[in-house]
């Protein structure tokens, strides 16, 4: 009999499926409902809030408060309403069309999350003006900004924004034209500028609208572009997907179609993800101007450093749903299991938990649902999907509450996919109004990303949940490209044999990277995470190489690396040696995102030697498989 506590009730909108058969070796998959209608650009739904709901805070964010010492500190929250928003962005709009901004000249912005940041995207969009929300880390983590350098060349920014004149100065003067404006939102214009031209954010936000705004935004519809956003670079340099306000709207009813739990009543979110990604920038923040939510701003991170602004936050502000990474899961998992304030807040009206980015480790599900029925007697659900940057980005979501790790669902109304057969794995592609046009200025990498019938090929591989009954869904089958064989001739599905050890080895394995192509057995390079320091009994102080060395970190791994063993089922399943680096992934080797999503074939290109060398025993501490 099943005494588990039960789920707090939630409302899913696809399930059912359509399922026809194509040419041999080809099937399609659609929901069952159909996409209903939606705005033709999401300042619609600005101006419609404004008009509605005007006094209801749309955005807020702790103000930076600078102490005598100069230490900065974060207080009260300082709250945008949805009236003064829409008088911004179109005051914000009027400057825009000033400069004469377009597509071919848009507005590169550097900047976390921040009001400023905000406002000036929705200028932008009233304006018709794409923007191109650029990471941080080009900026502010790399030391060559040869990406930075590349988002400039490839979208030829007509203005820059940066959110603070000190922390980005030294990237502007490195990649800025002289005579290219920037717009700071912060600090001193001249001096960390080295003389370039400049505007205070305030004063472009101060500018005077005119008619010519209104006619701006009218002009604007479906296919006018609405941001580029850089693709991660996974394979190759970050690509400049093309964003158009249809294709965001489609995605915003699909997801309110989908998830209706997000207007059954007034929706808050408390969010950290960044908005030059397209999980952070498209999926939360839109949605907030869909239906009329708050937004708080987080400027807390699921870092070490960062994490207790997060759990300050969610100890303050409770969500109708929360979105999250796994690693920011597991730190709120961890947090719950002594923090009666965090429990009680943050359980108190969230109808759905959310994650994407990552597999999430059973004993992190293990220990939410314990904090959760001793809280308020009922589980969570756990949400999850799978989609990418050219897909808006939400494309498959889960039917029922009862979600396994690996779990996707069905598609998205509107959106058909594509099975095709490729060996023994199969592709998922993507046709449907949320799918992107394609690559901004590259027209060869564009034809390439669409089959012959015009569907969108993700390289992502699925399988059925349960292949008798295909209302179920898929689940995730790791990543075409990153798949490879071993010596014998054997395929290795690197994504799933890799999600296993990230799962065994949870909460000390950061990633790990399998390795052993063309070889005749399976390794892997792991990525630890800080909390193998407490194993090793050594001071802080210690260097990462002297922690991973230690003979009980080496006994930890050794005592994973066998269970892992016994559950093996053949070459391609069976992880047969292993190393620890001490040497955290790199951003400007692009070996992970900011977001912190590892590059497969980036380290493994990256680190050839370490490869090799674990290939021939030619490591210091190689563990392998013990009876």
């Amino acid at each position: 009999m099943n005494t588990s506590p039960p789920f707090r009730p939630l409302k899913f909108g696809v399930t059912q499926a359509r399922l026809r058969d194509g040419a041999p070796g080809t099937r399609y998959l659609r929901a069952a409902p159909d996409l209903l209608p939606y705005p033709e650009r999401l300042t619609d739904r600005l101006r419609h809030w404004a008009e509605t709901a005007p006094d209801r805070t749309w955005m807020a964010r702790r103000q930076r408060i600078v102490g005598a010492d100069g230490q900065a500190a974060l207080g009260d929250w300082q709250p945008i309403r949805y009236a003064d928003a829409w008088a911004t962005a179109r005051r914000i709009a009027q400057g825009l069309l000033d400069r004469g901004l377009s597509a071919e000249r848009p507005v590169l912005i550097l900047s976390e999350n921040s009001l400023e940041h905000a406002l000036l995207a929705l200028g932008c969009l009233v304006a018709g003006v794409p923007y191109v929300p650029t990471s941080p880390a080009y900026s502010l983590l790399s030391t060559d900004f040869d990406k930075l350098r590349h988002v400039l060349r490839s979208t030829t920014p007509g203005l820059l924004f940066a959110s603070d004149a000190a922390r980005y100065g030294k990237a502007l003067r490195a990649v800025a034209e002289a005579d290219m404006e920037i717009v700071l939102a912060e600090g001193d214009l001249e001096g960390a500028l080295d003389g370039r031209r400049s505007t205070r954010f305030a004063d472009l936000a101060a500018t005077p609208a005119t008619p010519a705004v209104d006619a701006a935004m009218a002009a604007t519809g479906p296919q006018t572009i609405a941001k580029f956003l850089f693709t991660s670079g996974s394979t190759k340099l970050p690509k400049p997907v093309i964003n158009t306000h249809g294709m965001w709207c489609a995605n915003q009813q699909q997801m309110a179609q989908s998830m209706p739990v997000l207007a059954e009543q007034p929706l808050v979110l408390v969010d950290w993800l960044p908005w030059n990604h397209t999980f952070g920038g498209n999926h939360n923040f839109g949605m907030v101007l869909m239906h009329g939510g708050t937004l708080y701003l987080d400027d807390g991170k699921p870092t070490p450093a960062l994490m207790h602004e997060t759990l300050r936050n969610l100890r303050e502000i409770a969500p109708t749903v929360y979105f999250n990474v796994p690693t920011g899961f597991e730190a709120i998992a961890h947090a719950m299991q002594t923090d009666a304030l965090l429990r009680q807040t943050l359980l108190s009206r969230v109808q759905m938990f959310f994650y994407a980015g990552a597999a999430l480790a059973q004993p992190v599900w293990d220990s939410l649902f314990e904090s959760e029925a001793r809280e308020i007697g009922q589980r969570i659900v756990m949400a999850t999907g799978l989609g990418m940057t050219e897909s808006g980005p939400f494309a498959i979501f889960i039917t029922h509450p009862h979600v396994q790790s690996g779990d996707l669902g069905l598609p998205a109304p509107g959106l058909e996919l594509k099975l095709v057969q490729q060996g023994d794995k199969t592709e998922v592609r993507y046709k449907g109004p949320n799918i992107s046009p394609g690559y901004w200025r590259a027209p060869a990498d564009s034809a390439e990303a669409f089959d012959e019938e015009g569907f969108f090929k993700s390289g992502d591989a699925v399988k059925w949940i349960d292949e008798s009954n295909p209302h179920l869904g898929l689940k995730f089958d790791g990543r075409i490209a990153e798949d490879f064989k071993l010596a014998t001739g054997t395929f290795v599905s690197v994504g799933p044999l890799r999600a296993q050890l990230i799962a065994a080895g949870a909460p000390c394995i950061q990633d790990a990277v399998l390795t052993g192509i063309n070889r005749k057995e399976v390794g892997a390079m792991v990525f630890p995470t800080p909390k193998v320091r407490a194993l090793s009994g050594l001071p802080d102080s210690a260097p990462m190489s002297a922690v991973l060395e230690s003979a009980p970190v080496q006994a930890h791994f050794q005592t994973m690396l066998n269970q892992l063993a016994q559950r093996a089922t053949g070459s391609a399943s069976r992880i047969a040696r292993l190393c620890l680096l001490a040497e955290p992934p790199s951003i400007d080797r692009g070996e992970i995102t900011d977001k912190g999503s590892i590059n497969q074939r980036a380290v493994l290109a990256q680190r050839a030697d370490t490869v090799l060398a674990l290939h021939e025993d030619r490591l210091p501490h190689i563990l392998k498989p013990q009876p």
